[in-house]
C-alpha cells in the first residue's frame, strides 16, 4: 500500500511540476533559514566558551572589598585586605582545595632594548599555571622552587613578545620591569580571554620576586581550584574569610568570591535561550513556507474533487484519501528539506566565519562565529521541518477525506 501511495504522490507532483517546484523552493528556503540560525546559535555559543577557557575548570577567586553590613563592633564600609595568612587559613579550613595561589598586581613599564610598553605584572605561585589553565607556547613555566627563592624570572604573554621582540627569540633574554632585570623563561600561546584584562598583554613573575616591584604583603586576589561541589567550596571560602576578617558571611561586598562553575552555568542558560529564540524565528520563517504548502494542497484538493469522488465510489476508504494527500505534502516537504540543507551547507561554507572577538582583540580569529552545522542542528531542523510538513499537509488531507462522494462526483 505504501509504495502505491508514494507512486500516486509522485505522479501528482509530476503532473503539477511548476507548482510543486515553487512550493519546494519555499520549504527549502524555510529549512535553510532554520539550519543557518541554529548553526549561528551554536557558533555563537562556541565562540563565547572559547573566551572562558582561561577560567579553567573548578576555579574560585577571592578579591578584597568593603563591608556593607555591620558585624559585631565592626562598622559598615570597613576595607577588607587579603594577606598571605589568608592562604594558610583557606588551606587549613577548606580541605576540598587542591591548588591555591596569591596574586599581586602592578602596572609597570616593561622594556627590551629600545622597545618598551606598559603592561600588567602579576606576582603569583607556580600553581597559578594549572589553576588558570595557562597554555605555554615556548619554554617552561617557573616551578615551586621559584615561589619563595626570589628568582627574577618572567613568563610573558604573546602580545608582550610581539611588541618587545618583534619576531625575535625571547627565551633566555632579559626584560627590564621598572628598571629591574627579569629573565624570560616562557611565552604563553595567544589566548582569547573574557576577563577584564587581555591575558596576552600580561607578565607573570614569581610571588617572591614581585617584592622588588611592589610591597606584596597585601594581595589583590587569591585563586584556587578544588574537587567536589562548587557551592560548598564557595560557602567554606566565604565563611573562612568572614571569620578571620570579622565581617558578616552574608555580606557579598566584603570580599568578592568568583565562582567559575556558576558563571559558566549562567552563560550556558543565556546561550541556550539565544538558540531557542533563533530556532523560534526560524520556525516562523519555515511556517511561511508551510502556509504556502497548505494553500497549494487545498487548491489540489479542489481541482481533484471529482477524482476523489471516483476513488470513493470505487471503494476507497477515508484513510486512503487522507494518506494520499498527506503523502504528497510530505514528499514536497522532504525534497524541499534536502534542498534546503544543501543550500545551508553552501551558505555556511561560503560565509566562513563571522566577526566576534576579532573585532575587539587582535589575532582573535579563533573566537569568531563559525557556522558549523552539527548533527544536533540537523536533528532539530528535521524535527521542525517534520512538524510543519505534517501540520501543513494534514488539514487539506482531512478536507479531502471528508468529502461526500456523491457531491464530489457532481462537482464541476
Amino acid at each position: 500500500m505504501l509504495p502505491d501511495l508514494g507512486r500516486q504522490a509522485f505522479n501528482a507532483l509530476k503532473y503539477n511540476r511548476r507548482r510543486s517546484i515553487l512550493t519546494m523552493l519555499g520549504m527549502a528556503w524555510g529549512i535553510a533559514t532554520v539550519v543557518l540560525l541554529l548553526a549561528y546559535g551554536s557558533g555563537f555559543q562556541n565562540a563565547l566558551m572559547i573566551a572562558f577557557r582561561t577560567f579553567g575548570g573548578n576555579l574560585v577567586g577571592v578579591f578584597p572589598g568593603h563591608t556593607s553590613l555591620q558585624a559585631g563592633g565592626t562598622k559598615a564600609g570597613t576595607q577588607v585586605r587579603l594577606t598571605r595568612e589568608d592562604i594558610e587559613y583557606l588551606r587549613a579550613e577548606c580541605p576540598m582545595l587542591t591548588r591555591i595561589s596569591p596574586e599581586v598586581d602592578k602596572q609597570s613599564l616593561v622594556s627590551f632594548g629600545t622597545r618598551s610598553g606598559n603592561y600588567a605584572i602579576h606576582g603569583i605561585y607556580s600553581s597559578y599555571e594549572k589553576i588558570r589553565a595557562l597554555d605555554v607556547g615556548e619554554g617552561t613555566f617557573f616551578g615551586e622552587q621559584e615561589d619563595f627563592t626570589h628568582t627574577r624570572v618572567a613568563v610573558i604573554g604573546s602580545t608582550v613578545k610581539k611588541k618587545l621582540f618583534s619576531g625575535q627569540n625571547a627565551l633566555g633574554e632579559s626584560v627590564r620591569i621598572d628598571g629591574i632585570s627579569y629573565k624570560v623563561i616562557a611565552v604563553l600561546r595567544h589566548t582569547i580571554s573574557n576577563g577584564d584584562e587581555d591575558m596576552n598583554s600580561l607578565v607573570y613573575v614569581p610571588y617572591s620576586a614581585m617584592s622588588d616591584l611592589k610591597n606584596n604583603y597585601y594581595l589583590d586576589g587569591i585563586f584556587m581550584d578544588y574537587e567536589g561541589d562548587h557551592g560548598k567550596v564557595v560557602s567554606a571560602v566565604r565563611n573562612s574569610m568572614a571569620f578571620h576578617h570579622s565581617f558578616n558571611p552574608k555580606d557579598d561586598r566584603a570580599v568578592f568570591v568568583f565562582d567559575a562553575v556558576k558563571d559558566l552555568a549562567d552563560l550556558s542558560v543565556i546561550t541556550v535561550g539565544i538558540k531557542l529564540l533563533l530556532g523560534f524565528i526560524g520556525l516562523l520563517t519555515l511556517g511561511i513556507g508551510g502556509v504556502g504548502l497548505m494553500n497549494i494542497m487545498l487548491v489540489s484538493v479542489t481541482q481533484r474533487t471529482r477524482e476523489i469522488g471516483v476513488e470513493k465510489a470505487l471503494g476507497a476508504h477515508r484513510w486512503h484519501i487522507l494518506f494520499q494527500f498527506l503523502a504528497e505534502a510530505l514528499v514536497i516537504t522532504a525534497l524541499g528539506g534536502l534542498l534546503g540543507v544543501v543550500l545551508a551547507y553552501l551558505v555556511s561554507w561560503s560565509v566562513g566565519s563571522l566577526t566576534l572577538w576579532s573585532a575587539f582583540i587582535e589575532d582573535a580569529n579563533e573566537g569568531d562565529i563559525h557556522l558549523y552545522i552539527d548533527s544536533a542542528t540537523l536533528i532539530w531542523s528535521t524535527a521542525i521541518l517534520s512538524f510543519v510538513g505534517i501540520i501543513s499537509g494534514m488539514l487539506p488531507a482531512i478536507k479531502a477525506a471528508r468529502l461526500n462522494p456523491i457531491e464530489a462526483l457532481r462537482y464541476e
